[in-house]
């Protein structure tokens, strides 16, 4: 039976696009049931609509805090029969108890090596420490920000010429790589987190991730 994704946005959508092409190229043996984003100018709701899935918007403004909010983005993701909830760019923390409700169904990219750089401006900080390789993660979600399990990490060298913009860009190159790969192990069923722990073929990977080397 195919599996639902739901895909959490709050911009323009570029890992979503990756995501939506790897399905329409069955790289992904999923389908999309719906993009939800809470910001009704968000790029990426497009690009949804131009590949005919559902899109939603929650708009924060319409809850008096995180937790009301949480409880409608929830049900919003239980209507559309989510197995998975992809997270793409999604700008809000999310509240221990929501997090805690889709445990071990929640992925999302950060753009560093974790657990370098949790939070924001990671590219301007790995050139400000002088970092030779910066690049991305991609986790579980789990109640600490940007800190649960790795699953898989991609490197990239950073240059002396770089400033945050062109790092960005070689690091998003890796990030449309890697992303739908490993989406479609979770939607296979070889992925999958226990005891804080990424598995993948019921092998428990390392800190870093899984590694091909």
């Amino acid at each position: 039976m195919a599996r639902n994704i739901v895909v959490l946005i709050s911009g323009s959508g570029t890992n979503l696009q990756a995501i939506i092409d790897a399905c329409k190229e069955g790289r992904i043996n999923a389908s999309i049931s719906a993009v939800v984003s809470n910001k009704a100018d968000a790029y990426g709701l497009e690009r949804a609509k131009q590949a005919a899935i559902n899109t939603v918007v929650v708009n924060p403004k319409e809850y008096s805090d995180r937790e009301s909010y949480d409880m409608a983005l929830a049900e919003v993701i239980e209507q559309h029969k989510a197995d998975l909830i992809v997270m793409a760019g999604f700008m809000r923390i999310l509240s221990q108890a929501f997090v805690e409700r889709f445990s071990g169904k929640m992925l999302n990219i950060h753009p560093s090596l974790l657990p370098k750089y949790q939070g924001l401006n990671t590219h301007q900080r790995a050139i400000d420490a002088q970092d030779l390789e910066h690049g991305c993660s991609i986790h579980f979600v789990t109640p600490e920000l940007d800190g649960g399990p790795v699953i898989l990490q991609a490197k990239v060298p950073v240059f002396s010429d770089d400033d945050a913009e062109t790092l960005a860009a070689r690091v998003q190159v890796q990030e449309h790589a890697i992303y739908p790969l490993v989406v479609n192990w979770f939607v296979e069923g070889r992925l999958s987190m226990e005891n804080d722990s990424a598995l993948l073929d019921s092998n428990i990977l390392p800190s870093s991730g899984y590694a091909n080397s």
